[in-house]
This record gives structure tokens, C-alpha cells and sequence, in this order.
């Protein structure tokens, strides 16, 4: 059985009157990107601020590592579309900010100052690390308005993954940036899962858990080693409910696992983007809720990626 990092368990959402999800059932292997997609209102959002903690659910429990989530955590991070970055601070101090606020207080800048300055130093070399992983050598001491949006989205990806959090969530954040920015965000996140591959295969932990939301199917099945969709055209009906209960998860199948060198033909793709449409995103369309549920039976034993263990 893969590690399981994350799992929601009946979980229910609303809002008064509002049914956002009904009866959501996710287990996240340790290590996996996972892309949720789905038309728009189905409540992708609403699920990963359920996971975040800042919008619990109303029924249903997540948890993290077996351990019940009680509000937000530093086990999972956030990156948003519209990424906020302080304007005073450059590239680096932004992502170091994280640290600064985790590892002191305010009192400990005053008093302990000698003490607080020599952790510091520490701290904007680590950010100074993390902003070379991605890329970003050059744009240390560079100020959010001297940078592209990529640049900064970027950023904005270094300030969670500092805080190494189990569970790294991603709200449509390639949404605002032009093609090819895109396309090297996307490479991006294929080089973090080439280091979970790696350390998996050296026998040890794959340190990046990814859920991408995203609208865009082509980027759906090439960033993620898997594809889970939510939709409201669910034969609730069927199920004996009298009012719309919420969205729930009507696809979960496993997607090709990609090297961020592998040459990409989208027309690879249109078998499961064909799929994907018809299970979530057609309302004519009412199938049984697990129908395209498939992922746990196509992972034994024919897993790709972190997922052959």
C-alpha cells in the first residue's frame, strides 16, 4: 500500500442553502501530483481551502498524515493566481519571510538581537537556494515590479516550498500568464516530479505532494501523474435525492507520468481529455458517480512514476 499523505472522508461543504461538495472520498499518495479540473462552480476551490483549513468542512474529516487537520498548518501551503508579494521587499526577503515570521518573534528581534541576526543570514541563504532551484539565480535582489509575472509567480512558488510542507496546493496559478511562460511553469513542476521519482527510487521520501487546480485539460494530464474531476452532472436523482446535493468526484484515473525533457504531442492526450469531458463537463451527461472512478484498481501494480512502489 503507497504512503498515503492526504485524505478527505465524506467530506461535505455549503454554504446556507448553497450545496458546494457531497460525499468527498480522496486519498493522496505521498509524493504524487494530482490535477483537479472540473466546469467551472463544481467547488475545486472551496476543496482545496477545506484541505487548507481555512474553510473546514461542514461534514467529513481531512487529514494529513492519519492526523485530523484542525485549521491551517505549516503542513500545507498554498500558491494562489493573483500571487502576493510584498512590493518593499526584494525576491529574496520575500521568500524568506516565512522563516523569519516561523523561527522568531518579536521580542527575539529586539532582545536576542545578535542571535536573531546570525539566523537571518541563514534564512535569505536558504531563500537564495530555493529561488536557484527555480530559476531565479539572477533575481535575487530584484523588487516584484522589476520582475514578469512568471517571474513572480515563481516567487510566490519558492515562499511555500520553503516552509517544506506535506502538502503543496495550487490554485490555477499559470492561469494569468502568457503560453510560453506557461509552458515553463509546467516544466517546472515535471522537474519537482522527476526529484520525487529520484528519491523514491534511492528509498527515500519524495519531497513534493502537488494538488493543481487548473482549467486547462492538456496541462492537467501533462504535469500530473494522476487526474481527478469534480462535477455537478452526477446522477444524484438516481441516489434518491430530492435537491441538488453538491459536486462530487465523477472521474479519478491515473495520467501518463512525463520527464521535464520529454517531447510532448497534445494529441496524445485526447482519449482521456475525451473522457474527462464527457464524465465532468457534459450536463446531459448524468453518470453513475464512480463509473470513471479507476485509479486505485489501475495502480496496483502498473504504477508509473512514485507510483511503482
Amino acid at each position: 500500500m503507497p504512503e498515503i499523505v492526504l485524505e478527505c472522508q465524506g467530506v461535505i461543504h455549503h454554504f446556507g442553502q448553497s450545496r458546494i461538495l457531497h460525499d468527498i472520498n480522496l486519498r493522496v499518495v505521498k509524493g504524487e501530483i494530482v490535477s483537479l479540473v472540473g466546469p467551472s462552480g463544481c467547488g475545486k476551490s472551496t476543496l482545496l481551502r477545506a484541505i487548507l483549513g481555512t474553510h473546514p468542512p461542514r461534514e467529513g474529516e481531512i487529514l494529513v498524515n492519519g492526523i485530523p487537520t484542525r485549521g491551517p498548518g505549516r503542513d500545507r501551503g498554498i500558491v494562489y493566481q493573483r500571487y502576493s508579494l510584498f512590493p518593499f521587499l526584494t525576491a529574496q526577503q520575500n521568500v524568506a519571510l516565512g522563516l523569519l515570521f516561523d523561527q522568531s518573534s518579536l521580542v527575539d528581534r529586539f532582545i536576542k538581537y545578535f542571535v536573531w541576526r546570525k539566523a537571518r543570514k541563514k534564512q535569505l541563504e536558504e531563500a537564495a537556494v530555493v529561488l536557484q532551484k527555480l530559476g531565479l539565480e539572477h533575481a535575487l535582489h530584484l523588487y516584484p515590479h522589476e520582475m514578469s509575472g512568471g517571474m513572480c509567480q515563481r516567487v510566490a512558488i519558492a515562499q511555500a516550498i520553503i516552509m517544506k510542507p506535506q502538502i503543496l496546493l495550487l490554485d490555477e496559478p499559470f492561469g494569468a500568464l502568457d503560453e510560453a511562460t506557461r509552458e515553463e511553469l509546467q516544466k517546472m513542476l515535471l522537474t519537482f516530479y522527476a526529484e520525487n521519482v529520484a528519491a523514491v527510487s534511492n528509498g527515500g521520501q519524495p519531497p513534493y505532494t502537488i494538488i493543481l487546480v487548473t482549467h486547462e485539460l492538456n496541462e492537467a494530464i501533462y504535469v500530473a501523474d494522476r487526474v481527478v474531476a469534480l462535477s455537478q452532472y452526477w446522477d444524484w436523482r438516481g441516489k434518491g435525492f430530492e435537491s441538488f446535493p453538491g459536486a462530487t468526484i465523477v472521474y479519478d484515473q491515473m495520467a501518463p507520468a512525463f520527464a521535464p525533457t520529454d517531447e510532448i504531442d497534445h494529441a496524445q492526450f485526447l482519449e482521456q481529455r475525451t473522457e474527462i469531458r464527457t464524465a465532468a463537463f457534459d450536463p446531459n451527461y448524468r453518470q453513475e458517480r464512480d463509473q470513471f472512478n479507476k485509479f486505485w484498481g489501475q495502480v496496483q501494480g502498473k504504477g508509473e512514476g512514485v507510483l511503482k512502489r
